[in-house]
């Protein structure tokens, strides 16, 4: 899933415009030495062409271990690091909405005198405080998946714009659909910053005059865990009988729901689409459940953040806008407003091509 230099570039553009308002609206306006701080770190001289330092240490914090889309992202973040010589680590929560978990183990890299720390944030507050010490001890921090407050990293390696996420996941339930009905969002954790900012975009686009026949009736949270999605999905049917609709934003939440779907009367009826895996996926396109979803590839995600890292930790970039790095293989990346690094489109995966893929 590769994008070329002009359209990773067109991409970025999108990124800028939509998820720097997202960060933006979300910042800290205070002006506290600790923003002060970052600021002049992230305004400090880099240079792409510095040599790559060796022998750094690599922490890796996923919203959740132990789970596929995050096992995957986090074997491209271990290929990178491994790649260009140095040391990788991932330290997790087994739970899909520990926030206090994922605290903690900043709190243990910070102690263990990390050079790099790469989080997927399942609270883009709670973590601050955490990160933000990292970052006074000279720990290069970035966001990637889901962000935090841009004050509490370097920069976050976004898998697309969030409005294009968000939009495509909506244009392929109404075609699913034929734009009538009602329609809920199965979403992760309540704090999860980047499934609030997906479901923000999908309110916002509904207004749009070709939804005028569909409308939102629930949005619940499965907090990325099976039982509980496969629960909430069961509710949303049993507390909307008239649903026709789900987008599930979230791997583990779309899997869980289609589950549901498959075993119940509602299978072909109530159309179902987000962010799934293809291997997760597969069984339920292929015995019609699922007509089509989207995805980027989660391991070029955690390689494009391992980059980043040692990127960071090199001094190739400091997290300004503007600024360049090689990310091996995958080419040049420009960081966009607000320390924004986009990886590139999401793929649409239906039943004509989820077998040309293995993730």
């Amino acid at each position: 899933m590769r994008t070329s230099p002009s359209r990773r570039a067109s991409v970025l553009l999108a990124a800028v415009s939509s998820l720097s308002l997202l960060t933006a609206a979300c910042g800290d306006t205070d002006e506290s030495a600790d923003g002060d701080s970052t600021a002049n770190a992230k305004n400090a001289e880099a240079s792409p062409n510095a040599p790559t330092k060796t022998g750094l240490n690599v922490g890796f914090l996923p919203k959740q271990v132990n789970t596929p889309y995050f096992t995957v992202a986090d074997e491209g973040g271990e290929r990178a690091v491994k790649q260009l010589g140095s040391t990788f680590k991932e330290v997790g929560t087994d739970q899909g909405s520990d926030a206090a978990g994922q605290v903690s183990h900043i709190n243990a890299l910070t102690e263990e005198k990390a050079d790099a720390i790469a989080v997927s944030a399942l609270d883009p507050d709670a973590l601050c405080d955490a990160l933000k010490q990292a970052m006074a001890e000279g720990i290069k921090v970035v966001t990637y998946d889901s962000d935090t407050k841009p004050e509490c990293r370097y920069a976050f390696v976004s898998p697309a714009s969030s409005e294009d996420i968000a939009v495509r996941q909506l244009e392929l339930l109404g075609e699913q659909m034929d734009y009538k009905g009602d329609i809920a969002i199965l979403s992760a954790a309540r704090t999860a910053t980047n499934q609030n900012a997906w479901i923000k975009s999908i309110k916002k686009e509904l207004d749009d005059a070709r939804y005028t026949d569909m409308r939102l009736v629930d949005v619940v949270y499965g907090d990325d865990e099976a039982e509980k999605s496969y629960r909430e999905a069961e509710g949303l049917l049993e507390e909307h009988p008239n649903l026709k609709g789900i987008i599930s934003p979230t791997t583990n939440g779309i899997k869980a729901a289609a589950k549901y779907l498959s075993q119940s009367q509602s299978k072909g009826d109530v159309k179902l689409t987000g962010l799934g895996a293809p291997n997760d996926m597969r069984p339920y396109v292929e015995d019609g459940t699922v007509e089509a979803f989207v995805l980027w590839d989660p391991a070029k995600l955690g390689e494009l953040a391992g980059h980043a890292a040692v990127a960071l930790a090199s001094g190739q970039i400091t997290g300004r806008e503007g600024q360049m790095f090689l990310a091996g293989d995958m080419g040049w990346f420009k960081l966009g407003g607000n320390g924004v690094i986009t990886l590139g489109d999401p793929t649409v995966f239906d039943a004509g091509n989820i077998d040309d893929y293995d993730f």
